[in-house]
């Protein structure tokens, strides 16, 4: 039965669909109540069934699988990964409900979780979980109530005798059949449940003593959170007159959560454990979750949090302060705070679900204080030790500060008044220079934690990217210290001994500083060029080793070579106005910096940790973000810019191709690289700037020879590997749309060898399941066949002027290529009338432009693919087939004006619509058809 949900790769997804669904209607019902009655015997003799016998044991393995895979079956074809969301609804048809109002189906799962041995019954508690999550509307408001409170009792029933719980498998199931609880239905149905308070108290019990087995299955700890987390978010919405209990178990569950996690760390630390705070990812989700749950009886979870975080950091405070302490019980220590400060940015973020009190304001604000009091005990050890995961905590928790203290509702909240009284802060502005302090301090005491710098950046990131908080930030003290002075010596990570993954940190700092700089420098050129001196003084020593002929560079040139090119992509990734844009260009153009690059490619071309960042400086450079690049028709700014990221595709290029490079390190040492320099002439020509008849006019190579060595890189590639690799693919595509759009006269004057491989690579593009290279393709292969469609009608065009219809000596070459490889633009008309013909059409419109124009060119070889298909039909239908055919082109003149592509996608329309309403005897594929006339030698038409 799995292959019936599992896609056919040789179908399309609708006709999988219609065989997913023909089996849904007419059989897995059918399926489901067999194995039902197969369980329901097991169940009745299982005094005689022997499961140490392994036949008897696989037997009943298979039906309980086989009823899970029928109740998960992906019934209307919404669920392409079962696992990307497990609280999904079963959308079980209305014909099975005469089985869920029989209550003795959820009876008969829970008798067998009783029965069974370990190893299988987590199968029984499965199916539960999809029953439990059978969508709504399948039952009636009293069907639901009593459907409900039978899932409830046996709930209640097991966590009353906790059953076959110490299994893992076991325990994870009922952990999601818990949380599916919650996920399907309100918490006012499940109050209403008789047995609710029981169910209640057993649930919190349950969890509590979950939290504190903190070693056994630790992910099964997510949907019990889960459950609390929806329960508490729905208390607002209650009105039931029944009490939700929620208040007299929450505060148990906080504190087993907080109290778990501290009494976990002596014992991984000095067992050497696996420890929790490793898998940040799961650390945020639960205090996400933690978040809502803390808000209910907030009174509670504050003091509690006050408690512990007091006692722990009065006792950290004295370690510290001791001579020869014991460093196993100051790293115990560390980590137990680590844990609070991550609950208590929990605990504040949470004002952001709930409508916030006074008082609550005010437990806030000393929640913040006591973490800002560690945060400048520890500040002041940095020069001597630090603990790297206390400071992520400390991180973490200030960007939730950073989310609920940036508002001007929040300037007005008494949590303010606690801050100023200790901190003197009193306001956002004041807050945000405090926050601005603590990343200086990191900046310049862990620039080798690559953790730590990429997580304060990423802090100054957020902060910079908002107005109001910019407009905040550039008046602060602290951010104008940064822009004066980021230097290797107040930022280690900026100096070259940083390693080389430490160095991508680069690019986001220089980007803040960017937004920082350029939020109020107007035309201050003096200002701008003031910032860039320390880029300045690197390129200067960088040149003078760089340009000397005689001496090979040393390591350290070469790491201050991709510093300087990830410092410049950073910042010129901000520059959205021209005028900013244009100082960044003429300081790197007019002081002879952008040779200095060129040369580094040159000396290390085989090297991609250089050549990658420089040639994405040149990528974003050559970008026409928000219109920098254009507009002012005095400045020769584009065409400049253009030449120099030629001569560097040039120079990569050249050298790149003769290199030997291993196959398993070809995509990093040699197609990435290819792939940047694709979205460097696409950014260039794409971006309108540059105007590109200049060029031949004047007689400057520059674009000739950019052009020709794309073609040789391209060459260079595998078929194969273009669909293999994304970027890539992405790139190439992208960069044969640019020209194919505005500089089709250039692809038609390739050498043939490229001109035949963009044809093989289109046709490979055309069958690719990536719905964007899909519409590439077509829209170049649109160009392209419309270039050739008018260059034969100007060889047959009979204009009075000889000149006017006079082909050039390299049109005349192209048109000779075209006529030589006509069997690919065959064989790609055949593919696209093909897409016609079948259920999965992608975008009619895009496929249907080409394909007119290569009807319109091979005539004889659509009359022949056309013949073929109504032949391929049951004599009755061949006359309606026919006139279909006949239909398709009614009313197309041949030429290839946007006008007459509309009629013609029209046409497809009604044609299309015509052919998939049609009950199909025989397929439509035009794959043997094709086949049947590639030796066949149809000429051109015009």
């Amino acid at each position: 039965m799995n292959s019936i949900v599992e896609l056919d790769v040789h179908m399309s997804f609708s006709k999988n669909r219609k065989v997913a669904t023909s089996y849904r209607d007419q059989q897995l019902y059918d399926t489901f109540l067999l194995s039902c009655s197969l369980l329901i015997t097991a169940r009745d003799n299982s005094k005689n069934l022997k499961f140490m016998d392994e036949s008897q044991k696989a037997l009943i393995s298979h039906v309980l699988r086989l009823t899970k895979n029928c109740l998960s079956f992906d019934f209307i074809g919404s669920s392409t990964d079962e696992s990307s969301d497990d609280m999904n609804n079963v959308q079980i048809p209305t014909a099975w409900r005469p089985a869920f109002l029989d209550l003795n189906t959820l009876k008969l799962f829970f008798d067998l979780y009783q029965i069974l041995p370990n190893g299988l019954a987590s199968y029984s508690l499965s199916c539960l979980v999809q029953m439990t999550s059978v969508r709504r509307s399948l039952f009636s408001n009293t069907e639901r109530t009593k459907f409900l409170t039978h899932l409830v009792e046996g709930v209640t029933n097991i966590l009353t005798n906790l059953h076959g719980l110490s299994d893992p498998d076991n325990y994870h199931e009922f952990c999601r059949l818990l949380a599916r609880l919650k996920s399907n239905y309100q918490l006012g149905e499940l109050i209403a449940v008789p047995c609710y308070p029981e169910a209640i108290e057993l649930i919190a019990k349950f969890t509590v003593q979950s939290l504190h087995l903190w070693l056994f299955a630790p992910n099964s700890v997510h949907y019990l959170l889960t459950l609390w987390q929806r329960m508490v978010a729905s208390v607002p919405y209650v009105k039931s007159p029944d009490p939700h209990l929620l208040g007299t178990y929450t505060p148990e569950v906080i504190k087993a959560y907080i109290e778990s996690r501290l009494d976990a760390v002596p014992l991984i630390v000095r067992d050497n454990l696996e420890d929790p705070l490793d898998d940040l990812c799961m650390v945020q989700q639960q205090l996400e979750q933690l978040s809502v749950i803390e808000r209910c009886e907030y009174n509670k979870t504050c003091s509690l949090l006050v408690q512990h975080f007091d006692q722990k950091a009065r006792e950290y405070e004295n370690l510290v302060q001791t001579p020869n302490a014991n460093p196993i019980d100051i790293t115990v220590h560390e980590l137990q705070l680590t844990w609070l400060v991550y609950i208590i940015g929990s605990a504040i973020v949470g004002r952001l679900s709930v409508p916030t009190s006074d008082e609550q304001d005010t437990m806030d604000g000393e929640l913040v204080i006591r973490v800002l009091q560690l945060m400048s005990l520890t500040d002041a050890r940095l020069p001597q030790a630090g603990c790297e995961k206390l400071e992520l905590a400390m991180l973490s928790f200030l960007d939730q500060v950073r989310k609920m203290h940036s508002s001007e509702q929040a300037q007005k909240a008494n949590v303010y008044k606690r801050l100023t009284e200790v901190f003197g802060l009193s306001d956002e502005q004041m807050l945000l220079s405090f926050i601005n302090r603590k990343i200086i301090t990191n900046l310049k005491f862990w620039g080798r934690s690559e953790q730590i710098i990429t997580k304060t950046l990423m802090l100054l990131s957020d902060l910079s990217v908002h107005f109001n908080s910019v407009r905040k930030l550039a008046r602060l003290d602290e951010v104008q210290f940064m822009l004066t002075h980021h230097t290797s010596e107040h930022f280690p990570f900026l100096g070259t001994n940083s390693s080389l993954s430490e160095m991508r940190c680069r690019t986001m700092f220089y980007t803040s500083l960017g937004r920082l700089l350029m939020f109020d420098l107007g035309e201050d050129e003096e200002r701008f060029y003031n910032f860039l001196t320390p880029l300045t003084n690197q390129f200067e020593t960088l040149g003078t080793v760089l340009m000397d002929a005689n001496s090979f560079p040393n390591d350290e040139a070469k790491k201050a070579t991709i510093g300087l090119a990830r410092d410049l992509r950073g910042l010129a990734l901000p520059l959205n106005a021209r005028i900013q844009y244009t100082m960044l260009f003429e300081w790197l153009y007019y002081t002879d910096y952008l040779p200095i690059l060129l040369r580094a490619v040159d000396l290390w071309a085989h090297d991609p940790a250089v050549t990658t960042p420089v040639l994405k400086l040149f990528a974003e450079l050559v970008h026409c973000r928000t219109q920098r690049l254009a507009g002012n028709v005095s400045s020769p700014m584009g065409i400049l810019l253009f030449r120099e990221a030629s001569k560097l595709i040039c120079i990569y290029g050249n050298r790149i191709l003769q290199l030997e490079v291993p196959r398993d390190r070809l995509y990093p040492m040699k197609l990435k690289g290819i792939a940047i320099c694709f979205l460097i002439l696409k950014n260039s020509l794409g971006g309108n700037y540059v105007n590109c008849g200049v060029f031949k006019l004047y007689g400057d190579d520059t674009l000739d020879s950019v052009l020709n060595i794309v073609a040789k890189l391209i060459l260079s590639i595998q078929q194969n590997d273009l669909l293999e690799y994304p970027k890539l693919s992405s790139a190439y595509y992208n960069l044969l749309n640019c020209l194919s759009q505005d500089h089709v006269t250039y692809l038609a004057g390739l050498e043939p060898r490229a001109f035949v491989y963009i044809l093989e690579s289109l046709t490979k593009g055309l069958s690719a399941l990536d719905s964007a290279i899909y519409i590439s393709c077509c829209t170049i292969l649109d160009s392209i066949v419309s270039y050739i469609f008018k260059q034969l009608q100007l060889k047959v065009s009979t204009f009075p002027n000889k000149k006017l219809r006079s082909l050039t000596q390299e049109n005349e070459k192209f048109l000779k290529v075209v006529e030589m490889n006509s069997e690919l633009l065959q064989s790609m008309m055949s593919s696209l009338l093909n897409n016609v013909l079948t259920e999965d059409c992608r975008n009619q419109w895009s496929m249907s432009r080409p394909l007119l124009v290569l009807i319109l060119l091979y005539e004889d070889f659509y009359r022949s693919l056309k013949e073929s298909i109504i032949c391929g039909q049951p004599v009755e239908k061949q006359h309606t087939m026919a006139q279909w055919f006949d239909d398709l082109m009614l009313g197309i003149e041949r030429n290839v004006s946007s006008k007459n592509k509309e009629k013609f996608t029209q046409n497809i329309s009604t044609f299309r619509r015509d052919v998939v309403n049609l009950p199909k005897t025989m397929a439509y594929s035009t794959d043997n058809s094709y086949q049947a006339y590639t030796e066949t030698n149809y000429s051109i038409s015009v």
